[in-house]
């Protein structure tokens, strides 16, 4: 994980450029990000990693041992803290970080909570197509059928979809492009949708397939086209050849 920070999804709105173009963005608050700890391979730890706190915290409502360490590093008292390993910008212990890491047209990937659905149907949940509305059905509408008793050795098979709790599961959203960069006020505006809630604390993280400095591959051109474009270059000598 090269860069990433600690954030907060704060809500959704759109933005328009110089064209008039629309497009939908998340708002998210991703700073202060304070350096509490900074890990290397050659010290105790055997491994580089920089550990980030986000949104102050009352001192009291933190475990002795959290707040001894947070303490040791001569940090302040935080709710969120993550572990970035591999972290590419060079930071030391109280060092602060926000929006700033990151670049307008930056791809990103968005690590979140999603939202809880409580206990949820198969029809819900996966999709099923539930029984016969009409034609003598009564009582099968929303329900799963058969789910394989009687089948050897008599027991209901392992990955069966059931019913269930349905979301509060942690997802990633690849690939989200950073449309501003609000520097001032620590928020991103990202293009599209992450996890989670609005207020929920999500990780912002650089997207591992297209980092920082990716360029979108040039498009292959069929031999169709490769055809007409040598037949209308040859046009255009001509034409320029008569002119003369």
């Amino acid at each position: 994980m090269p860069i990433g920070l600690l954030a907060k999804k704060l809500g959704h709105t759109r933005v328009y450029d110089a064209a008039g173009k629309v497009t939908p963005v998340t708002v998210v608050l991703a700073g202060p990000n304070r350096v509490l700890q900074v890990k290397t391979q050659a010290g105790k730890d055997g491994y580089n990693a920089v550990q980030l706190g986000f949104d102050d915290q009352k001192e009291q409502r933190l475990t002795k041992a959290l707040l001894g360490h947070i303490k040791k590093q001569k940090g302040v008292a935080v709710k969120r803290i993550r572990e970035f390993r591999d972290f590419t910008k060079d930071v030391k212990p109280g060092d602060v970080i926000g929006a700033n890491l990151f670049a307008v047209g930056d791809y990103i990937d968005a690590i979140g909570t999603t939202k809880g659905q409580g206990f949820e149907g198969v029809v819900k949940r996966h999709k099923f197509a539930g029984g016969d509305s009409t034609h003598g059905a009564k009582g099968w509408h929303r329900r799963s059928g058969a789910i394989g008793q009687r089948l050897f050795p008599g027991t209901v098979m392992r990955g069966m979809k059931m019913p269930g709790h349905m979301g509060q599961v942690t997802r990633t959203t690849q690939n989200l492009q950073i449309i501003q960069v609000r520097d001032t006020d620590n928020v991103l505006l990202i293009k599209g949708s992450i996890p989670g809630a609005e207020g929920d604390y999500v990780v912002i993280r650089e997207a591992k397939k297209r980092p920082q400095g990716w360029k979108p591959p040039v498009a292959a051109i069929s031999k169709k086209d490769a055809k007409k474009s040598a037949a209308d270059a040859k046009k255009a000598e001509a034409a320029n050849a008569a002119k003369k």
